[in-house]
């Protein structure tokens, strides 16, 4: 489980540092209630040396409130808030359906919350309504490995050992299933990177990390 764990902050920290904030941005970043995401784009933008730094603002939006109240509170502690010169938003908000005005932000991210979407169509489409021309749209989600062997016995004993290991540390294992149906459900990276240029984006991309399991998914929106 640490070891899961360590994956789990390496990823996230590959993914901050792929979109590089830089100061005076307009962030958005989704589904991210737990305030994973949003404490290393503090880190980072606490890091970046900048003559007459501008200020950045950094709006933080997920479905469930419960989540955004227990990620403000993590987000409040932070030693580095401050050098982050960063304005932060909490915005109770579902992702398929966003209160945005158009061509507001300079990038949105969304780490490991996309696969739960009903509509993944919706949720790209809002994402680039939103971002403004120039903006840049970036996804960390579990993936599908790049060894069919592999990926065949990963699924196998995701479906008994993920939920086992759930009901073992936290008594329950309904969730752990859903997370392991969701992850196997998710589209395949050539069949999300399609539904993103159908969304409206150019230049897309993907890269992997951990032989695949994981993908970042990054598209622009030029106009």
């Amino acid at each position: 489980m640490m070891c899961y764990q360590g994956l789990h902050r390496m990823w996230r920290n590959i993914f901050v540092e792929e979109l590089g904030p830089k100061p005076g941005s307009k962030l958005l970043d989704m589904a991210g209630g737990t305030g994973e995401i949003a404490v290393r784009l503090l880190n980072y933008l606490s890091n970046t040396q900048s003559v007459n730094k501008k200020q950045t603002h950094l709006t933080i939006s997920d479905i469930n409130q419960h989540m955004l109240n227990a990620g403000k509170a993590k987000i409040e502690r932070l030693p580095y808030r401050d050098k982050a010169n960063c304005v932060v938003d909490w915005v109770c908000a579902d992702a398929e359906n966003l209160q945005f005005e158009d061509n507001t932000f300079t990038a949105y991210t969304m780490g490991f919350g996309i696969k739960y979407c009903s509509h993944i169509d919706k949720v790209l489409s809002e994402a680039y309504r939103v971002l403004a021309p120039g903006g840049r749209f970036l996804c960390l989600e579990f993936s599908h490995l790049t060894n069919e062997t592999l990926q065949k016995i990963f699924n196998t004993l995701s479906l008994t050992v993920i939920p086992a290991m759930g009901q073992l540390l936290t008594g329950q294992t309904d969730i752990y299933k859903y997370l392991v149906e969701s992850i196997q459900l998710f589209p395949h990276k050539d069949e999300f990177v399609r539904m993103i240029r159908s969304a409206g984006f150019s230049h897309v991309t993907y890269r992997d990390l951990s032989l695949g399991l994981i993908s970042i998914h990054s598209g622009f929106k030029l106009k």
